[in-house]
């Protein structure tokens, strides 16, 4: 408990210290707005590894089977009734403090968005869910119409420009990341004095990659993670503490 109080004053020294704070978010963070996140204990791929499929582009494509049972994994989705937690919250304060610039989520669910975080600040680099994306010919629309169809019986409902294969405009695996989003992701963390880490395990690359940027240009890394990351022997802080806990204490 001693050596945890000492962290935590020595992140929140570095926060109130800093002048430009990157945030780097996870599903972690969501988890008290009850959305599971995938590799943890209780995570959605842990329980059912099967899922990780309909998060894979070549699965995507090649089977009609995998598309129907991401469309009804998509309407029964917690993201559309969760709301932000205290966690969320603390981003909106140290942005409000002028010192939050930026939040680099790796998360689909526009809850930091919901909690009052500012849209332009929150970069997405996995996209988002609220919204759907034709494979052929790009068309994009609210997640809304798509779900309407699902529920009005077309179990893998096409593009209704070009009829090709829709998805929610998020990136799966073996999809590319969106060039100009990686951009401001890197400026985000090579701008910062201090980087806060959440929620996030930092396996997946190229956002764990972020914690190089930033302490190749000399900020510091406070990271919040429930388990052990590849990054915390790099971190000037490492909390393990519930992020809804640890987080409001760190404004």
């Amino acid at each position: 408990m001693e050596r945890m109080n000492a962290d935590l004053r020595r992140a929140r020294d570095l926060v109130t210290g800093a002048s430009r704070i990157t945030a780097l978010t996870g599903a972690g963070i969501s988890t008290d707005s009850g959305i599971p996140d995938f590799r943890g204990p209780n995570g959605l791929w842990t329980r059912d590894p099967e899922a990780e499929k309909l998060s894979n582009l070549q699965d995507y494509l090649a089977s009609g089977d995998v598309r129907r049972r991401a469309w009804q994994a998509r309407l029964g989705h917690p993201a559309w009734e969760a709301r932000p937690n205290p966690a969320h919250d603390a981003f909106v304060a140290l942005q409000r403090g002028g010192t939050l610039t930026a939040i680099v989520t790796q998360n689909i669910d526009e809850l930091h968005q919901r909690a009052g975080s500012a849209p332009e600040t929150v970069i997405e680099l996995h996209g988002t869910m609220f919204h759907t994306e034709c494979l052929g010919c790009g068309d994009r629309r609210d997640m809304s119409e798509a779900l309407d169809r699902v529920r009005a019986g077309t179990d893998d409902p096409p593009c209704a420009v070009c009829g090709g294969i829709l998805k929610s405009a998020t990136i799966s695996f073996g999809q590319a990341l969106d060039a100009a989003v990686l951009d401001r992701a890197r400026v985000a963390a090579i701008s910062c004095d201090v980087l806060v880490a959440a929620g996030t395990s930092l396996t997946v690359h190229p956002a764990a990659g972020l914690v190089d940027i930033a302490v190749g240009t000399g900020a510091s890394v406070i990271i919040c993670n429930a388990s052990p990351t590849p990054y915390d022997d790099v971190a000037d802080v490492v909390l393990r503490e519930p992020l809804a806990e640890v987080l409001p204490q760190l404004t």
